[in-house]
């Protein structure tokens, strides 16, 4: 090495090691995470590190919300809200980095942490964790949420991958303010639009609910602008109509708006004659084609072009007028139900399903009369904004890739959707085949639309809970003219009551009804109950569209046995394999000998309590069942294991008394036969590639079904049967419900009962036909029950 003039050789050692102590500048102080996966709001995904050049997961075995928050933190998230664990983002690629990380909470970076070293791991990617973060940000670094013009969420391979450290791979939900100029963007060949709001001029738009007509205000730079109706088309109107959760925009008479402007400018204590004079006070031109998904993606000019030109040399605001949807529509009040989330126009029907809050869920398509899902192949806002508007909805906020609403069961009818945005259904966009595709439900594509601001949030609350997500249920009604709030009575108070005041307050899914809340103090200026008697079908949007009693009738008197719920952001679904029950159907004729354990837990006809024990038989309808938990969240038994119960004849517990419902049905619907299975072993019997099972009943293990799994009851254990001893020759229908008395809270109960077609001769039995209740169209199940009735000579 050649040693500069003059310099000493002592001082060679001492430099190189200061450039070995002395870190570079540039060099971040802990390893980089970022969040990946499946789009959605800003500050969830799956957790990886980079190390060594590579980017990894981290293994999910020990990670707990201590070690959550630490690595929120590092992202530049104020907290952590949760974490999850097996995959739930989608399993990564590469090393798995950490596993058995242990944090105390207080670190600065999860390498802090104790773990058992970089990439010692036993783990597979089917363990990834994820975190979920709360939204506010510590710091100011760059955020691709934050991108200007951006306001929509978009998804797929359209979708950014930041791997900055602390940026999330999502655009945020809703508009956020820029902190420099704004910026043209390729979405936005003009200016950047952070908000939309219609602001009523007329009286009675002031007190409609929602505001559907009224001058166009945008914010920019954290100031409201009005903008101007010069240039201002229909197209403009569709796109702030969307923008604002309505399907469709209609003609506003001008000539009449512009009279009330010109009476206000020639007001002189209307400060509007000197506002309009300034050039802040206008947005000059908005030029949309009508299929954007937000108006930030229209051309804007903030000013006109020739200086010291006004920016609305005609002066006026533009006005607009949207028409909400069906379920948003005025005079939905006290008993009257919004339409179920399915479309009856034109074209392919769609609906939504298993979604948290109102417009959203899994896209489910109706053709060739049964319902399928819809594959994310290419899936965007384009085609996400179709369905929302043939919902009812506005546009779409975000388009959902991989089964971030869960998976559907079933066929998959449609791959690689193309629309324009100005179609009225879906079916009038391009798409393939999803049969040729390869798709798989782990693809199913879902949406998060606009929807109309209804201020319901206001008209309910939680008081006396432990978190927010819990408490007694307060209703704001009117009493003798004047709002006044009070509580619920608990009589009769269920689930489906709960998932709309949870809906209602934007809190997800009800995890429990409670009919009584000793432990938690309602407010003391809501301690009257108000409101009795409430029955919801669960679909209703506010908890005032229930039916309820006129006057309050309570006799409990409120207080402690006031309703209660206690929410949670994702919930399980469990739905029955059909085809399963088909292929595995037979009869058997059982001695009473073998049957005594079933005898003592009810499995049997009434009529075996007057036979001659052990002389005799009983003819058994057996069949396998596989119950498939396709929801977001654990299936787990209500009571804690201390409150399982033994059952001493076949030396097991029971977590959940009654599990499943097996019913033996006249076509005219009366009940010929019946059988119950309590869930003895509620657990992971299988998982598909890539998922470990979590819950088993050896050892009085932990039971449950994990998310994706399945539990399988086969056709030879006890009770998994209908005794038909007694039934006569003919055809009826054989239905199987699941969780039958909502002990466990699901995302979607319409998908818990399966029916089949049998035909029973005495001697041998026929099962066809079998599928969820809610899996074929109305005309298909109508049409296959007129077959059998004339098959019968009941029509």
């Amino acid at each position: 090495m050649a040693m500069p003039a003059g310099a000493s050789p002592i001082l060679l050692p001492l430099v190189l090691l200061l450039c070995r102590v002395v870190p570079a500048a540039q060099e971040p102080a802990g390893p980089q995470l970022r969040l990946a996966g499946p789009r959605g709001p800003a500050g969830e995904g799956r957790l990886e590190v980079l190390h060594q050049g590579r980017w990894g997961t981290v293994c999910d075995d020990g990670f707990d919300f201590h070690a959550a928050t630490v690595a929120c933190r590092q992202l530049g998230y104020t907290a952590a809200i949760t974490w999850t664990h097996s995959a739930t983002y989608g399993q990564g690629e590469g090393p798995i980095w950490l596993d058995n990380v242990r944090c105390g909470g207080s670190e600065s970076s999860l390498a802090e942490c104790s773990h058992n070293g970089w990439g010692v791991s036993d783990c597979h990617h089917g363990e990834d964790t994820g975190v979920v973060c709360s939204g506010q940000r510590l710091h100011s670094g760059p955020d691709p949420a934050a991108a200007p013009g951006l306001l929509g969420e978009v998804s797929g391979d359209q979708a950014p991958t930041g791997m900055a450290r602390g940026w999330g791979r999502s655009h945020r939900l809703h508009p956020v303010p820029h902190p420099g100029p704004p910026v043209p963007t390729p979405q936005a060949a003009g200016l950047s639009l952070e908000e939309v709001r219609i602001k009523p001029i007329l009286a009675r738009a002031k007190l409609s609910m929602p505001v559907t007509e009224g001058a166009v205000e945008v914010k920019h730079n954290g100031r409201w602008r009005q903008v101007c109706d010069a240039g201002w088309t229909r197209n403009n109107s569709r796109v702030v109509c969307g923008m604002l959760g309505f399907p469709q925009e209609k003609h506003v008479n001008t000539n009449f708006y512009r009279k009330l402007w010109n009476m206000k400018l020639k007001d002189p204590s209307s400060s509007l004659k000197n506002l309009s004079q300034k050039s802040s006070f206008w947005v000059h031109q908005v030029q949309c084609r009508g299929m954007e998904p937000h108006l930030a993606r229209c051309p804007t000019q903030l000013a006109p072009p020739a200086p010291r030109q006004h920016a609305c040399p005609r002066g006026m605001h533009a006005v607009v007028s949207c028409v909400p949807g069906p379920a948003f529509q005025q005079g939905k009040g006290r008993g009257k139900k919004p339409p179920r989330k399915a479309s009856q126009g034109k074209g392919l029907p769609v609906r939504l399903r298993a979604g948290a809050h109102a417009g959203e869920g899994r896209v489910e398509v109706l053709r060739h009369g049964q319902w399928g899902t819809v594959c994310d192949k290419r899936w965007d806002l384009a085609a996400a904004s179709v369905v929302c508007r043939q919902l009812g909805y506005g546009t779409a906020k975000q388009a959902l890739v991989g089964a971030r609403m869960g998976q559907g069961l079933g066929p998959i009818h449609m791959s690689e959707v193309r629309c324009t945005g100005h179609e009225r259904s879906l079916g009038e966009c391009r798409f393939q085949d999803a049969e040729q595709s390869g798709c798989r439900h782990e693809d199913d594509a879902a949406v998060r639309c606009h929807v109309p601001h209804m201020d319901f949030q206001s008209q309910v609350r939680l008081a006396g809970g432990r978190s927010p997500e819990e408490g007694v249920v307060e209703v704001l009604v009117p009493v003798q003219g004047k709002l006044r709030w009070g509580a619920v009575c608990g009589a009769q108070w269920g689930l489906n009551e709960a998932m709309v005041v949870c809906r209602q307050l934007g809190l997800g899914f009800a995890s429990h009804a409670l009919q009584e809340t000793w432990y938690w103090a309602g407010s003391p200026d809501a301690s009257e109950v108000l409101m009795s008697g409430v029955r919801c079908s669960g679909t209703e949007l506010a908890l005032q569209q229930c039916q309820r009693h006129g006057p309050v009738h309570c006799p409990s008197g409120g207080g402690r046995f006031s309703a209660g719920v206690s929410c949670t952001a994702h919930a399980p679904d469990l739905v029955m394999n059909a085809q399963l029950v088909q292929e595995t159907a037979y009869l058997e004729d059982r001695p009473l000998a073998l049957l005594y354990c079933a005898h003592e837990e009810r499995c049997l006809s009434r009529s075996a309590d007057s036979m001659q024990w052990p002389y005799g038989h009983r003819r058994l309808l057996r069949f396998s069942s596989q119950i498939h938990n396709l929801g977001r969240a654990d299936f787990r038994p209500r009571m804690g294991r201390h409150a399982w119960t033994w059952h001493q004849c076949h030396r097991h517990f029971h977590s959940i008394e009654v599990f499943t419902h097996y019913d033996l049905l006249t076509l005219n619907g009366s009940k010929v036969a019946e059988g119950h299975k309590a869930s003895f072993c509620l657990e992971d019997t299988n998982c598909p590639e890539g998922l470990q099972r979590r819950f088993a009943c050896a050892n009085f293990g932990e039971q449950g079904v994990s998310v994706g799994c399945w539990d399988t009851y086969r056709h030879d254990i006890d009770c998994q049967w209908i005794d038909i001893t007694d039934v006569p020759p003919g055809s009826y229908t054989f239905q199987v419900v699941v969780n039958p008395k909502h002990e466990v809270a699901e995302s979607d109960f319409s998908n818990n009962v399966m029916r089949c077609q049998c035909k029973y001769d005495g001697q041998r039995v026929w099962v066809h036909g079998c599928h969820t209740s809610d899996a074929y169209g109305a005309d298909v199940v109508s049409e296959l029950e007129r077959r059998e009735r004339l098959a019968n000579n009941l029509v």
